[in-house]
């Protein structure tokens, strides 16, 4: 919807500068008119420019907790039986959101031109995602948009609430881990080599451990451009190495097989295939489709190849579950549920069930992350103190003593 600003004469003859919104000149001529004013210029308010556009595009995002919300809100008006037009422009002027406002409008104009609603978004890959696209025209073509709708907003609801979780949890031991970094660093950088003075004027052989705490000391008071150079490039190396196939396949090997990390990643993994899928599944989505949109929607890619050989086998007439416990990624439980569901014909429940149940562990496995993470950095934390104390007091009492 454009600004239009106008000039005109009112019925008492005074003169009216103002604005006001419409779809194109000659609606804002009739809404000018309605209020009993007569137009003596008319003019577009040109605020949308490209320029502005590609700002807008280039320094906003739209945050998932922003999705959410937008979501709910069109999920409720679709379902009041507002027109899409409608909705979107009404979402479009309480959004608070610039990047979201920018989208919604250019949204409105496509449907207003005749352009369904998920053709309309699928034109903001990085905004609304493939499966997203992809249950807005089942929901469109099943007749059951506002439902499909509140499904997406429980959705990306959930979303939210996993990576808030996920940042709660990691922030302590985050803070922790910076923290004590940075200790250890003034202390290699600014003490030990005013101590190292001290032991040099002893000319006396030192221990091990504190040979290594000047040897690590001098190399960061001397190469410390050359430690962070080199730890820049080895992040750079290894985000490189494992975007290639190979690498991505062993990184992701060995995250599956980490200590309470791999357990987490399958948790998280199976809750979003079996929600994802039984909300697809409940929306009319065909299962051979559902099942590709859901693999793009799992991170792990030995996780990605299970669900790909399952959809074969489902493709051939062949069970769902049967590939996904041989994959041996998917725990008993899960393929146990997801055969009773095939037999019963009770699918979609199922995987409801699972997706609930997966969900509460991730939440409570989440929980108790903090509470694991918290006593290793501890232990970690002391072993690097105990390791810098007796490297420069086991010198230290020994030139007290000789000096006794």
């Amino acid at each position: 919807m454009a600004m239009y600003k106008y000039k005109g004469i009112d019925k008492s003859g005074k003169e009216i500068r103002a604005a006001i919104n419409a779809e194109t000149e000659s609606q804002a001529k009739q809404k000018v008119r309605a209020l009993g004013v007569m137009i003596t210029e008319i003019r577009e308010q040109k605020t949308d420019n490209l320029k502005e556009k590609k700002t807008i595009r280039l320094s906003n995002s739209v945050s998932t907790s922003d999705l959410s919300l937008m979501t709910r809100q069109l999920a409720t008006l679709v379902k009041a039986r507002i027109q899409i037009v409608e909705a979107l422009n009404a979402l479009m002027e309480q959004t608070s959101n610039p990047q979201m406002r920018l989208i919604l409008s250019e949204a409105k104009q496509k449907v207003n031109a005749g352009s369904s609603l998920a053709k309309a978004l699928a034109d903001y890959p990085s905004t609304f995602s493939n499966i997203y696209v992809n249950m807005v025209e089942a929901g469109e073509a099943s007749g059951n948009l506002s439902l499909v709708l509140m499904k997406l907003a429980e959705f990306t609801e959930n979303q939210v609430k996993l990576q808030n979780k996920i940042k709660s949890s990691m922030t302590y031991p985050v803070i922790m881990m910076i923290f004590g970094s940075l200790m250890m660093a003034i202390i290699f950088v600014f003490v030990i080599p005013k101590i190292t003075r001290v032991f040099i004027s002893m000319k006396k052989e030192l221990p091990t451990q504190t040979k290594i705490a000047i040897w690590i000391s001098d190399f960061l008071v001397n190469y410390w451009h050359v430690s962070l150079l080199g730890l820049f490039a080895a992040y750079f190396l290894f985000k490189k190495y494992i975007k290639t196939k190979d690498g991505e396949k062993k990184w992701h090997s060995f995250l599956l097989g980490a200590p309470i990390v791999g357990e987490l990643i399958v948790m998280i993994n199976v809750s979003r295939f079996c929600s994802t899928l039984a909300t697809l599944l409940s929306s009319g989505v065909p299962i051979l489709v559902a099942m590709k949109i859901v693999k793009n929607l799992v991170s792990n890619v030995h996780m990605q190849k299970a669900i790909e050989n399952a959809r074969i086998n489902v493709s051939e007439g062949a069970s769902l579950a049967v590939p996904l416990a041989k994959s041996g990624l998917f725990p008993p439980m899960v393929t146990h549920m997801i055969t009773l569901g095939e037999r019963s014909g009770e699918l979609e429940p199922m995987l409801h069930i699972v997706a609930e149940n997966y969900n509460d562990e991730v939440n409570t496995k989440l929980s108790g992350l903090t509470s694991v993470i918290e006593p290793i950095m501890m232990v970690g934390m002391g072993v690097a103190v105990a390791f810098i104390v007796f490297s420069v007091v086991g010198p230290m009492m020994e030139m007290n003593s000789l000096k006794r």
